[in-house]
């Protein structure tokens, strides 16, 4: 399939699969993947390291703002970075997802991790996944999905990922996590999780990749004649 040169823009809950299907479609269609969740996920270690958000996710909003003009955060072989320590496993952390959508809901935090991706996406064929990419860093995009499921089976998801890479935790406290984090993405002030008015809702509760896969490429092919 020969896709045109476009903006894919894929929002939606958190553990909904966003990240892997991003990848997948990047590969397939040879577009560049940019992860938005990692960049905020690197702005969160980097806060958790500083001490400038302590356990009850109380942030020191000005010293973070400060500290991010020297962040040096960025993509690179193998995943995410700061400088030149790659940060892809601890990222992935429970603590760091226990504090990311406060910190994700800092204005500041969003502008910095927005400008670095609205520079990955000047010339176009890039698929990025996030919270707020078809409504505010991308409102543009020629093609926007949200991606939902079942809130059940996203904490499943979400456990039997951190077992694979050797954490271990309850199903019911990554239930709670993920309620948590739906509540405060969807009710933050600044670029709240909302589906954008012209995005296609793909609910993949009980679709596989390959499923999942067969849709967008069928929505192309109607959208762009391709």
């Amino acid at each position: 399939m020969q896709v045109p040169d476009i903006i894919i823009a894929i929002d939606g809950y958190s553990s909904t699969g966003k990240s892997s299907f991003a990848k997948i479609v990047a590969n397939e269609f040879g577009f560049l993947y940019l992860d938005s969740g990692a960049l905020y996920r690197g702005v969160t270690l980097f806060a958790i390291e500083k001490r400038l958000i302590n356990e009850d996710c109380t942030i020191d909003i000005p010293a973070l703002t400060g500290a991010l003009e020297e962040l040096d955060l960025h993509f690179g072989k193998g995943g995410t970075y700061i400088g030149d320590r790659c940060i892809e496993n601890e990222i992935r952390s429970l603590e760091v997802a226990g504090k990311v959508s406060p910190i994700a809901a800092v204005p500041q935090v969003r502008n910095y991790v927005d400008r670095k991706l609205r520079e990955f996406g000047r010339n176009k064929r890039v698929v990025m996944d996030g919270r707020d990419i078809g409504t505010t860093v991308f409102p543009e995009a020629e093609l926007k999905l949200f991606m939902t499921a079942d809130p059940m089976i996203r904490a499943q998801r979400r456990l039997a990922e951190m077992n694979a890479k050797g954490d271990h935790a309850d199903l019911q406290e990554v239930l709670k996590n993920l309620q948590e984090r739906d509540y405060i993405d969807s009710h933050r002030e600044v670029s709240p999780l909302t589906k954008a008015d012209d995005a296609l809702v793909l609910d993949n509760s009980n679709m596989t990749i390959d499923d999942q896969m067969e849709w967008l490429k069928e929505v192309i092919q109607k959208r762009f004649n391709c």
